[in-house]
């Protein structure tokens, strides 16, 4: 029988091999965007609920960055070129 990790890492190998290398996208910290406008964004542009939005701008706000959504970068790319269209700091990693 296999562990839960075991699990998640041949289902992850299994993702990179069909789709290529997972990435995500992190939002940085920055002293302009509020924590409702940013999760705000989380929720309309990568799906999160609410809480989870919340859960991420407190991670932000507290390590200075937090990874939001993974993906290939052809699922990620216009996610995140949309957060950085409503002002905030994200890239791809």
């Amino acid at each position: 029988m296999m562990h839960q990790q075991d699990l998640e890492e041949a289902l992850l190998e299994e993702v990179q091999c069909e789709t290529g290398p997972l990435r995500e996208i992190v939002i940085h910290n920055d002293d302009v965007n509020t924590f409702e406008h940013v999760i705000h964004c989380l929720v309309d542009i990568c799906g999160h609920e609410p809480i989870q939005a919340e859960q991420c701008a407190w991670i932000v706000h507290h390590n200075g960055k937090c990874s939001v959504k993974r993906g290939t970068f052809d699922q990620l790319e216009p996610q995140c070129t949309a957060l950085l269209d409503r002002g905030l700091s994200a890239d791809i990693q």
